[in-house]
């Protein structure tokens, strides 16, 4: 498949239903796992809602999960109908203030799910263009590259810093990652704002959850 009808396949996936299905607080409650899953981790106040929203073309999915009591739960949005995949929406983690044994919770609930869902096919890791990776984020790349789940590096709010700055923190996470045996090596660097880099992010969702039937040259 060419990469322009791959991003049209995305375009229209997306374009289609996607709904928010429920929240799990524990393994007990995951959904069957039915078709792949892709899932996105982020730093607390990475744009990690704002980001799910620009990616599914909506204003206000990502508020369907993110009432009190849901902050530390995973959070599955239906894509596509019939079903096509499925985004989960990790709990978010780097609060300073956050009690300890919540934290020790996030780390039980998001390792048993990293470690048991053979259904989760990528996840994806949100890093702020303004801060680059910090020491949390690079815990959750460990925790990737031990549990064996491919993952992509995703920049947020690329609008907010200047070009040459922007281009400074990509090859900076882009020569991190290289030293991590399931980051993928394509840096995606968004603007939900500005839509940039959306309709990349869009493809290689939906790349890594249904495939790519890659066009040899003759």
């Amino acid at each position: 498949m060419e990469p322009a009808e791959r991003q049209e396949r995305a375009r229209k996936l997306f374009a289609g239903p996607v709904e928010f299905l429920r929240s799990a607080p524990a393994l007990e409650h995951l959904p069957d796992p039915a078709v792949a899953e892709i899932a996105l981790a982020g730093r607390s106040n990475v744009g990690k809602s704002s980001l799910l929203n620009a990616v599914t073309g909506r204003n206000k999915l990502a508020r369907a999960s993110n009432t009190p009591g849901r902050t530390q739960e995973l959070n599955f949005f239906d894509v596509g109908r019939p079903l096509a995949f499925r985004l989960v929406d990790m709990p978010g983690y780097g609060f300073a203030e956050a009690p300890r044994d919540m934290v020790k919770r996030w780390r039980f609930l998001i390792n048993d799910y990293l470690r048991g869902r053979a259904v989760l096919q990528r996840a994806l890791v949100l890093v702020d263009s303004r801060h680059g990776l910090k020491d949390v984020d690079r815990d959750v790349m460990k925790m990737l590259d031990e549990a064996a789940v491919s993952y992509h590096l995703v920049l947020t709010k690329a609008d907010k810093v200047k070009p040459t700055e922007l281009a400074k923190t990509i090859n900076a996470v882009r020569t991190e990652a290289a030293r991590h045996v399931a980051a993928h090596p394509q840096i995606i660097a968004t603007s939900s704002e500005k839509g940039d880099g959306i309709p990349e992010l869009r493809t290689a969702i939906v790349d890594a959850a249904l495939g790519v039937e890659v066009v040899e040259e003759e």
